[in-house]
This record gives structure tokens, C-alpha cells and sequence, in this order.
């Protein structure tokens, strides 16, 4: 089963932006798509709040996940963090079973 988490960084004078363009282009980020089980990490501009980045980051399975989370590059994301001043806020949604689209979508 699958998991995605949603995590909105939060900060102030554009250092949202500036943390995820230094995740990027510090390599950090095309590490993290090359770990076993990633199935996605993606920043997106939410077109409502300037100051913020969204992260869509999705893991086969909890294992995955808490490979990722025990590796070296938490540290270095934690210090891109705290350099950029940022807060974040965290959800995390896991797949369903299979279910009739006819249970979410209305004809």
C-alpha cells in the first residue's frame, strides 16, 4: 500500500522557493528519487500563497519510508531547513483498495 505525504514549507522573502531550488540543484532531491521504493517527490507554487512550497512525496510502503526517513539526507534537508528559516506542515494520505468510480463520481 502506498503512501503520499503532502508537506508545506512555509517561510518568509521567498526562502521557500530558494529551499527547494537548493534541494534541486545541491543533488539532494535526484537522491532521494533514486532510493528504493520513491515513487514521487515533487515541489509545487500553490498560486495562493507566495511564501509557500508544496512537496507531493510518495513511498511504495511505511518500510520505504522509514528507510528514507533514518538516511543521511534527513540531516542535510533539516539543514536546509533551519538555514532557510522554514516551518513546515505535514500530511500524509495511504491508497485505498480498489473502488468503483461510481462511489466518487456523480454522472
Amino acid at each position: 500500500m502506498s503512501i503520499t505525504i503532502n508537506i508545506y514549507y512555509t517561510g518568509e522573502n521567498g526562502n521557500a522557493l530558494k529551499f527547494a531550488t537548493e534541494m534541486k540543484e545541491s543533488g539532494i532531491v535526484d537522491r532521494i528519487r533514486a532510493e528504493k521504493g520513491n515513487l514521487r517527490y515533487d515541489y509545487f507554487l500553490p498560486v495562493n500563497d507566495s511564501e509557500t512550497v508544496l512537496l507531493i512525496d510518495s513511498w511504495e510502503n511505511q518500510e520505504a519510508l522509514d528507510i528514507h526517513h533514518a538516511s543521511p539526507m534527513m540531516k542535510e534537508i533539516a539543514a536546509l531547513r533551519e538555514k532557510y528559516d522554514l516551518h513546515m506542515k505535514v500530511e500524509q494520505f495511504t491508497e485505498i483498495k480498489s473502488v468503483s468510480d461510481e462511489k466518487f463520481i456523480r454522472k
